[in-house]
């Protein structure tokens, strides 16, 4: 009896052959984790990160490359030439201050598990197995930019799994933008002539209390929130020039570019109060919502019942669901899914200290191995029989 037999036993055998190749080399993707989660790299600076990915691969026989689609941080791998392309993606940046604080070490580590196992079997199941790394998730939209330049075209299915608090299948981020903002005035002695100044500073301050006032007028799903990068430079002189990063997000692109146009009229009403010049600039084009594949959900949904993960039925506990991914994007070209994978935090929650801790040790390492088996047996399920 091959792997690949249809039967009810075939199909057993083949889940347990996938489970193997992902157990029998669980210590290497684990020292991949850690290694990545050891040296936190932010936005389009991960070049440790993707030659350690693409080595991961290579050294199992993939053609592994980096710098694919134009991008210096990217990786494109491949093994196989069935006519099914079935494509795990890795995210490794890290954020600013946080260091591996969404677990994205778990992410680029769990594609690489599943595509090892998946090569195993690439040619008995007509595949042929991708992996997308894929730089600046958390701000800049890699995604996005490979998608410009080809990446992800003409694929079967596209698939990754994400870490956070609980398990949940379905994955509802936010659309969202990401908007660089600057006001430019005029410095001037803050004592002595504080009359020749035009304040950069105050613009800010009139801006974001509108925005506070225009959060109660504003849908239930949507979110608009950022920080000032620069505020001035001494406090006896007006500040020329503020600057500050913004998002907003919404359930979808259409809802979004309403609420956006009305986060900019606060950010016009700072500049006309204060008189100070007003830039708004896109820091990357909008991530958008994501569209789930029901019969890849499904199967990820019964492997993760298999798995002893079924998802999280308190909606107050799956919240992280809904972070905003230009995963998106590539959801709205192919088939995909993403679905959370939950670990121990003690009651952290993404983009906190505490789960960057909890992104490595022994509740990190089964959720890797769960997520690797999981999309390979998901893989299977949806590519891996006639007329999938």
């Amino acid at each position: 009896m091959t792997i690949a037999d249809p039967s009810q036993a075939g199909v057993g055998r083949a889940r347990a052959h996938l489970a193997g190749v992902v157990d029998g080399e669980l210590d290497s993707l684990v020292a991949l984790s850690e290694t990545i989660h050891a040296h936190p790299e932010t936005a389009w600076e991960e070049h440790r990160a993707a030659a350690w990915v693409a080595d991961a691969l290579a050294t199992a026989g993939f053609e592994a490359r980096t710098g694919a689609f134009g991008l210096e941080t990217s990786v494109h791998a491949t093994v196989g030439s069935g006519s099914r392309r079935v494509g795990l993606v890795a995210e490794y940046d890290a954020l600013p201050g946080l260091g591996h604080a969404c677990g994205h070490n778990l992410i680029a580590a769990t594609a690489v598990g599943a595509a090892r196992a998946l090569a195993s079997v690439a040619d008995e199941f007509d595949l042929t197995v991708e992996v997308y790394g894929t730089p600046a998730e958390e701000g800049g939209g890699g995604k996005i930019r490979m998608l410009e330049q080809g990446a992800f075209a003409g694929l079967d299915l596209a698939m990754m799994t994400h870490p956070g608090p609980v398990d949940v299948a379905r994955a509802r981020p936010f659309a969202v933008t990401h908007s660089h903002v600057a006001y430019d005035g005029v410095s001037a002695h803050a004592g002595a002539y504080p009359d020749r100044g035009v304040n950069a500073n105050d613009a800010f301050v009139v801006a974001q209390v509108a925005i506070g006032l225009l959060r109660q007028q504003l849908p239930e799903d949507t979110r608009v929130h950022g920080i000032q990068t620069l505020g001035g430079s001494a406090p006896n002189a007006i500040p020329a020039r503020t600057e500050g990063r913004w998002y907003v997000r919404a359930a979808s692109l259409t809802e979004l570019e309403a609420v956006e146009r009305r986060v900019a009229n606060c950010f016009e009403a700072g500049a006309l109060a204060s008189g100070t010049t007003l830039t708004i600039t896109p820091e990357s084009e909008p991530y958008d919502a994501f569209r789930t594949d029901e019969a890849a959900l499904a199967a990820w949904e019964r492997n993760a019942v298999l798995l002893g993960r079924p998802s999280s039925t308190d909606e107050s506990a799956s919240r992280m669901a809904r972070a905003s991914t230009d995963m998106g994007n590539v959801s709205q070209v192919v088939r995909a899914i993403h679905p959370y994978v939950g670990i121990e935090t003690r009651g952290a929650s993404n983009h906190q200290p505490e789960f960057a801790a909890a992104c490595v040790g022994a509740s990190a390492n089964a959720a890797l191995r769960d997520g690797a088996v999981g999309l390979a047996w998901t893989a299977l399920d949806v590519l891996g029989r006639p007329g999938a």
